[in-house]
């Protein structure tokens, strides 16, 4: 069994809403996998004022970590004491590990697109590809970073080109903006971070291009459902939640999740079929 100071271990996921949340069915599921003594909860802080509540419990060593999303994520990052390169790169952090009173920030959510693409795009070699992506939010940005790092030319469409060019700045050049949505149709890879259904033309899209959609409810969404029919390869959101899952579980229980079809489990919950 695991635990820190004799008491089993407590980790979760900070949001509001957030019980829609899938991640603790993720990491309990692994969890009771491993036989760790630990447990991955829900919470829901109404404002910033409970969020910094939640921030003194993990300081105070009533909390192991969380994972951050919507709409705490910059609070939690100007919260951090020490950030990761991967969290400063894209200013954002979705893991706190809490540590000695600090805190200690890095951000998976690039790394669960890397492990996207790897998963369901192995042919794909993201050195020198071409990526669109779709979109200009904290999505975005988290993807922009890892697809940078692993070596990928990066341009950002956007409906608002002038936010796409803050992006773009604050990555320090180190991605472009698409000026026209036609001026992205050799694209290698084409990802929607965008929160609402994108119109992107994907039978302009080139053959042998890989399609990826961060949305995960549908599985299988209108504009993945697009690149199927055109025989494109396709990457689910699933993919991507439980692939930045995976270092988050690393930062909170100090190993690797356990071999477990967890992919399966999360399916059944959504009632998707395989």
């Amino acid at each position: 069994m695991s635990r820190i100071s004799g008491r089993v271990e407590l980790a979760g996921v900070v949001g509001q809403p957030i019980g829609h949340s899938l991640s603790p069915a993720i990491h309990n599921g692994w969890l009771e996998a491993a036989g760790i003594d630990g447990t991955y909860a829900a919470f829901g802080p109404k404002d910033a004022a409970g969020f910094e509540a939640l921030l003194a419990a993990g300081r105070a060593g009533l909390i192991t970590g969380v994972n951050v999303t919507a709409p705490f994520k910059e609070q939690a990052f100007a919260a951090c004491d020490q950030v990761s390169d991967a969290a400063q790169l894209v200013r954002s952090a979705n893991i706190l590990v809490f540590k000695d009173g600090a805190i200690h920030g890095d951000s998976s959510d690039g790394r669960g697109v890397l492990n996207a693409l790897t998963e369901q795009a192995s042919a794909l070699s993201l050195d020198g590809a071409k990526v669109v992506l779709l979109g200009a939010g904290g999505a975005s940005r988290a993807a922009a970073g890892a697809l940078v790092e692993a070596g990928a030319k990066v341009s950002i469409l956007n409906r608002t080109r002038e936010r796409a060019q803050v992006l773009a700045d604050d990555m320090g050049g180190r991605v472009d903006v698409a000026d026209t949505e036609a001026d992205t149709y050799d694209a290698d890879l084409v990802i929607n971070a965008l929160s609402v259904p994108p119109t992107y033309n994907l039978s302009q899209l080139k053959a042998g291009a890989v399609v990826m959609d961060m949305t995960y409810r549908p599985l299988i969404t209108p504009f993945l459902q697009a690149a199927r029919d055109r025989d494109l390869t396709i990457v689910d959101g699933l993919a991507m939640l439980i692939g930045q899952a995976v270092p988050s579980f690393e930062a909170f229980f100090g190993q690797s999740p356990p071999s477990l079809d967890i992919r399966r489990t999360v399916m059944d919950l959504l009632g998707e079929k395989a």
